[in-house]
This record gives C-alpha cells, sequence and structure tokens, in this order.
C-alpha cells in the first residue's frame, strides 16, 4: 500500500526556471559585483590609511632623530701651555694626570679668544663666560684625555676639533631660533651671531657624527657628547645571553612536547602554562627578575647578565610556541615514511622533521630575539636606567672562573636610553632620542631581513 501510495502521490513542483540568458547579468549577481566591489574599496583603503601612518611615523621619526648625526664642531690652533698643563715641566704621566679639566678649560678658553682676535671677530657685549660657553663642556675633557695619550704635545699649538655648546648645535640645525634664544637662559642671540661668524669665517663646521655611535651617555650640560656606545653594546650582552639560553632550551623543549610527551593532563597544563606566559605583560617579568635575580641571587643591578636572563624568560614562550606550530606543519607523511623505512623516533625527528621545519624554527626565534630587543619595561625595574659612563668589559671572565666579566659591569639598553633621553629637559637630548629610535630600528630590520634570508635559504620543498 505504501509504494502505491507512493506511485499515486503527485510529483514535486519543479524548480522555477530561469529566464534571461547566462551571460546577461540579473540583479542578484549585480548585488554580489558591487559588494565586491566595496569589499575590494575597502581593503584598498585599508593597505592606503596603513602606507600614510607608517610614512608619517618614519617622517616623524627621522625628521626629528637625523640631527643627532650630524654635530657642529669649531676648530681653533690650541697651545697647550706648559706652565698649566705641566708646571714640572718632566712630562711625568702621574704630574700629568693631576692636572684637572679646570686647567684644560683655561687652556680652551684662551685659544678660543685668540682664535678671535686673529679673525678679526668682535667680542662685543659678551664676557668671557658668554663666549667660553659657545664651547662644550666636553671639550677639556677631550683636550685632557689627548695630552695624557700622548705628553710630547706639551707645549706646541696643535689645531683640534672641539663640540659646540648644544644650543649653538640646535642653531646650525634649525632647532634653536634668535627669537628662542632671547628667551633662553642658556643662551642668547649674540652668542648666536658670534657662532655665525664664526661659521661664516671657516672656524664652525657641521659634519657627520659617527661620535653618536661611539660615544657612551654624557651629563645634563653635555647633551651634545651623548651616544649610544654603552647603550649598544649593553643591548649586545643581553642578545647574546638570550640566544645562548633561550634557543637551545626552547627549542629542545618544543621538540620534547611536540614529539615525545606523553598526551595527559601534566603536559596539557604545561602547554596552558606556555600560552598564558607568552601573553603575560614583560612589566612581570621585570618584577620576577628583580626578587629572584637580584634580591635572591644578588646579581648586579643594571648588569647585562640580570637583563639576558629577564628577557630569556620573557622570550622562551615564544619561542616554544613558534617551534611548535614548525614541528606542526610538517606533514605526517614525512614521519610515517621515515618510520616505515625502519628509522627510530629520534632519527626521524632529528633527520627529516626538524631540517623540514628549521625555517619556522629559525623565523620564530629571530622575531622572539627582536621582541626582546626593544622591551623597555622589565629592563626599567633592574635598574638599567641608571647613568652610565664607562663601557663594560669584554664578556667573557676575566678574574677566575666566578667573575661575570662585562656581563656583570653597569650597562644600558637602546630602548632604555631612548626612554632616559625622553625625560630629560634639555631639547638637544629628545634630538638624541630620535637618533636612538633610528638605530633600533635599524637593528630590528636587519633581525628582520636575517629571519626572511634564512627562511628562504633552508626552505625544502615536500
Amino acid at each position: 500500500m505504501t509504494d502505491a501510495t507512493n506511485m499515486g502521490a503527485a510529483p514535486a513542483a519543479a524548480p522555477a526556471r530561469r529566464h534571461g540568458s547566462l551571460m546577461q547579468a540579473d540583479a542578484n549577481l549585480r548585488r554580489r559585483h558591487r559588494a565586491e566591489a566595496r569589499f575590494r574599496a575597502y581593503g584598498m583603503g585599508a593597505i592606503v590609511i596603513a602606507v600614510l601612518c607608517l610614512i608619517a611615523l618614519l617622517y616623524t621619526v627621522l625628521s626629528g632623530g637625523m640631527g643627532a648625526f650630524r654635530q657642529t664642531y669649531i676648530t681653533i690652533p690650541v697651545t697647550l701651555d706648559t706652565q698649566i698643563v705641566d708646571p714640572k715641566g718632566a712630562r711625568n704621566p702621574e704630574d700629568l694626570r693631576k692636572v684637572t679639566t679646570i686647567g684644560y678649560g683655561r687652556v680652551v678658553d684662551a685659544a678660543l679668544r685668540q682664535a678671535l682676535a686673529a679673525n678679526g671677530i668682535s667680542e662685543e657685549g659678551l664676557s668671557d663666560k658668554d663666549i667660553g660657553d659657545l664651547i662644550s663642556k666636553e671639550a677639556p675633557a677631550q683636550l685632557r684625555a689627548m695630552v695624557l695619550a700622548n705628553p710630547e704635545l706639551v707645549g706646541k699649538t696643535i689645531d683640534s676639533s672641539f663640540l659646540t655648546n648644544g644650543r649653538v648645535d640646535g642653531f646650525f640645525k634649525g632647532r634653536v631660533t634668535m627669537e628662542a634664544a632671547a628667551r633662553d637662559s642658556n643662551t642668547s642671540p649674540a652668542q648666536l651671531a658670534l657662532a655665525q661668524q664664526l661659521k661664516d669665517d671657516g672656524l664652525v663646521e657641521t659634519k657627520w657624527n659617527w661620535s653618536f655611535l661611539t660615544n657612551p651617555d654624557a651629563s645634563d650640560q653635555r647633551p651634545e657628547a651623548a651616544g649610544v656606545g654603552v647603550a649598544i653594546l649593553g643591548s649586545l650582552y643581553m642578545m647574546l645571553i638570550v640566544l645562548f639560553l633561550a634557543v637551545p632550551i626552547g627549542v629542545a623543549a618544543s621538540i620534547y612536547l611536540e614529539e615525545f610527551a606523553p598526551k595527559n593532563r601534566l603536559t596539557d597544563i604545561i602547554e596552558v602554562n606556555i600560552s598564558n606566559l607568552a601573553a603575560v605583560p614583560s612589566i612581570v617579568f621585570g618584577i620576577l627578575g628583580l626578587a629572584a635575580f637580584i634580591n635572591f641571587m644578588h646579581l648586579p643591578q643594571s648588569a647585562p647578565i640580570v637583563g639576558g636572563l629577564v628577557l630569556t624568560l620573557m622570550t622562551l614562550p615564544t619561542i616554544i610556541i613558534s617551534t611548535r606550530a614548525a614541528l606542526k606543519a610538517v606533514p605526517p607523511s614525512i614521519r610515517d615514511a621515515a618510520l616505515g623505512i625502519g628509522a627510530s623516533k629520534m632519527q626521524t625527528i632529528f633527520h627529516h622533521v626538524l631540517p623540514l621545519a628549521l625555517p619556522g624554527i629559525l623565523t620564530g626565534t629571530i622575531i622572539g630575539l627582536a621582541q626582546a630587543l626593544g622591551e623597555t619595561a622589565p629592563l626599567l625595574l633592574i635598574g638599567m636606567v641608571a647613568f652610565v659612563k664607562n663601557f663594560p668589559g669584554a664578556p667573557w671572565p676575566a678574574e677566575g672562573i666566578n667573575s661575570l666579566g662585562g656581563l656583570g659591569d653597569p650597562a644600558s639598553a637602546l630602548p632604555v636610553q631612548i626612554y632616559n633621553w625622553t625625560q630629560r629637559a634639555d631639547p638637544a637630548f629628545f634630538e638624541r632620542a630620535g637618533g636612538a629610535i633610528i638605530v633600533l630600528l635599524v637593528f630590528l630590520l636587519c633581525m628582520n631581513l636575517l629571519a626572511i634570508f634564512l627562511r628562504r635559504r633552508f626552505e625544502r620543498r615536500w
């Protein structure tokens, strides 16, 4: 009966036929085309906005920081008066060291006044202090170091190039104007006019400043002498520590968790905690480093060893996650084929899986190192914001196996140095901060280019 009933039932209604030609767009097709066009326009607009924002950012950084790579110098003949720099006349290094920068400051001031007189430049309206302030306070220390390095210069007249004052340097870079100088207690229009006369006579020149990359930080009174040399060295030491600790530990932990660890509740807890640690704010790692490495282990503050250990803890989750993702991306057929021809589990992982995952591992590792290079908050908590004048020593132990060498010496880091300079009052330090940002961006760009190169170099097709 069921079959008869079904056979007798009315047939289902046939779908409505589409009228018109397939070559002619109907209303629905035109609506989909308009939606697709709008989506493409939205995407193109987003790209244009992102590019404009990037251009604005780069313009702001470059326009504010490129001045740090150019500095104004004054070149004058300096007579190293024996009565001032070597009263005993014996050229004894111990006696020369007893002469302070105050004595050399008088030598520099006398040389500047003689240069003004020789070129017929008027000093009207300016006191001796105003004239002396045209030259950086770094000049006496520079001249003293020159004499200590070569005592035979005593009594001779040499042409020396000194940094000009930060305000004078800013005047020739367009950062300081005559109107601003009239309201500034640290300079005056008369001083800037005198500096302009010196430049017209060829005694003052603005040229490329390599010392910005090699000099250490300077005091608030000498912004023109500040450099990023100590910060670059400190960042390099910390990156070496992260490279030699975080990379092997992170890669080994990833291989074990992905290939060897049993899938149980313990490994699930470990994986969840690794993912959570990757999202923890970096300042929390700074608090951990302060408590564990400084307060408990009594390691020195403001040292690359502590900064490197803190950044290692912060970078480990990123390296583990990226390495596990690279290992998962290797097709299971590679493992099955290796096991099928008699390879052991260890041979399968290290001879087949790991080489194929190497591009992703290297890329994730370098990105993790680049992220650590730009961190500031954890380094502030361990004291790396301190003013550091001297360069750290070599990174290997110098006195016994327990010595930390240069890794235990006080140092700074590029992001911390940028933060430090932005907190100072002199506008010249903001220019220095912009220059340090450029140096940091160049480092990050090089690291990302290295990641791309390594990925292309070791990439294999299967």
